[in-house]
């Protein structure tokens, strides 16, 4: 070949593997070159299998020569963020007390991905238990920007965005709680798909009802966090929050997508966000009204949105992680342990009255999409920041309530578990990306994706690789 194959998308690859063109072998070792390659700058993957798969991927072209039936992403290289559970590759939740543990089975979504014939290539890089505004831990350091490794890939799925945006992969996995798909996936310039809760189910959460994180797609364009969401959706009777039935798909019409009634805001009436995100919304937006005609600026009431997130999430964290922070043996890192006790002292009236804030601002929601078909705001309140640090605890020089503050913008939809997609919308004066956060209704994940492939078609709307490779010299 004398293509760059770690260039094409799932999509692609996946095509021309079909059409006989180059072999799932040849496919996943150009994906394990670029690991090898770029890796030891990006710190995007903290385990890799490259044994297991390229013998996967033998199996594969074994079975496309046998003539045997194709699976929808047969041979196709995926990564998984390193909090979900592999069968056989370890899994560290970037924490040292799970250095060395090896999981027996399979996350569902990811056994989903597997039986659909897409080949793991390795799990990548998040804070302990996914909890801090960088994606790293004292396994492997901070995952690197690919566009500026001076800055921060974001958290908490920066190695599975970043392996993304440099080419390592063309399929990651990723998991949002507050914006943990979303945020990275504006600072590596891909597309970042959280779904309604549910559509991808669970079968190991210890909290079963538990609404405010879920799995999600990630890759470079819409299309195939489409292709990865069709596999890892469907019904699941183990998860409660699951539903009968499969994903929607796509019965929007092009002529339908311009007729969208499209509303936005900057910062929802209440989230901080830092001048040069607002002045590259602005521009964006301006973007999309050549394109849509007359958008209107407008969003929901979202009062008592950020207390409501605070206070529940921290019942949550709590409960999950508290135990285990307060083993006297217990070696964490100090976000871990802040988090875990944000819960102390928590009344059940105070998590009453969270669950009816939420309620509130969820029938503000619901009463905004009678009006309108979707919600775009930006995706992240801040641009990339510096690769080392510590918490986010001022915008422009004005201090923030805490160090979630930033994540406002994000979490307010976790909050009330609406579906939505980050999509590149350009970049700052850095070179660093800059992205939307599109909002639909619940279950209308149709919506945001018939969106996403008619922006795609304009370059600003859509992944650009990196300037220089990402192992090459950059400077912040």
């Amino acid at each position: 070949m004398t293509e760059d194959i770690w260039r094409w998308g799932a999509t692609e690859a996946r095509d021309r593997m079909r059409a006989g063109d180059v072999s799932c072998t040849e496919v996943v070792s150009a994906s394990l070159a670029r690991i090898a390659e770029d890796n030891p700058s990006l710190n995007a993957f903290l385990t890799i299998c490259p044994e297991r798969a390229l013998a996967e991927a033998r199996a594969s072209d074994s079975r496309r020569r046998a003539g045997e039936p194709l699976r929808p992403l047969e041979g196709v290289p995926f990564a998984v963020k390193d909090l979900t559970d592999t069968a056989g590759v370890r899994t560290t939740s970037g924490s040292l007390a799970f250095a060395d543990r090896i999981p027996e089975a399979d996350e569902l979504c990811v056994a989903r991905l597997r039986a659909a014939g897409a080949i793991l290539v390795g799990k990548t890089n998040t804070p302990e238990f996914g909890f801090g505004p960088r994606s790293g831990n004292r396994l492997r350091g901070p995952t690197a920007n690919p566009y500026d490794l001076g800055r921060s890939a974001g958290g908490s799925s920066g190695g599975s965005a970043a392996a993304l945006a440099a080419g390592l992969v063309p399929l990651a996995h990723g998991s949002d709680f507050g914006g943990s798909v979303r945020t990275p996936a504006s600072f590596c310039g891909i597309a970042g798909l959280r779904p309604t809760p549910g559509l991808i189910p669970s079968t190991s959460k210890r909290l079963a009802w538990n609404a405010l994180s879920t799995h999600g797609a990630m890759a470079r364009s819409a299309g195939d966090a489409e292709l990865m969401l069709s596999v890892m959706a469907g019904y699941d009777p183990r998860d409660p929050l699951s539903r009968p039935g499969a994903p929607a798909s796509s019965p929007i019409g092009e002529a339908a997508v311009d007729r969208l009634r499209i509303g936005y805001s900057a910062d929802l009436g209440v989230a901080p966000m830092a001048r040069e995100v607002r002045l590259a919304f602005a521009g964006a937006t301006a973007a999309l009204a050549q394109r849509f005609g007359a958008m209107e600026e407008a969003a929901p009431d979202c009062a008592g949105a950020i207390e409501a997130f605070a206070a529940l999430r921290a019942a949550v964290v709590r409960h999950q992680y508290g135990p285990m922070v307060a083993e006297p043996r217990g070696d964490f890192s100090p976000a871990l342990v802040w988090n875990s006790r944000q819960g102390e002292g928590l009344t059940a009236a105070r998590l009453m009255e969270a669950e009816e804030d939420r309620s509130r601002v969820y029938t503000s929601f619901m009463r905004f999409f009678e009006r309108y078909d979707v919600l775009i705001t930006p995706a992240a309140a801040v641009s990339p920041f510096p690769v080392e640090g510590g918490d986010i605890l001022e915008i422009d020089g004005v201090g923030l309530d805490g160090p979630l503050a930033y994540l406002a913008i994000t979490f307010i939809v976790s909050l009330i578990g609406l579906p939505c997609l980050s999509l590149p919308a350009g970049s700052f004066e850095s070179g660093c990306p800059f992205g939307l956060q599109i909002i639909a209704p619940p279950n209308r994940e149709d919506r945001l994706l018939a969106l996403a492939r008619r922006l795609e078609s304009d370059p600003r709307f859509r992944h650009r690789w990196p300037a220089a490779p990402a192992g090459a010299a950059r400077t912040s």
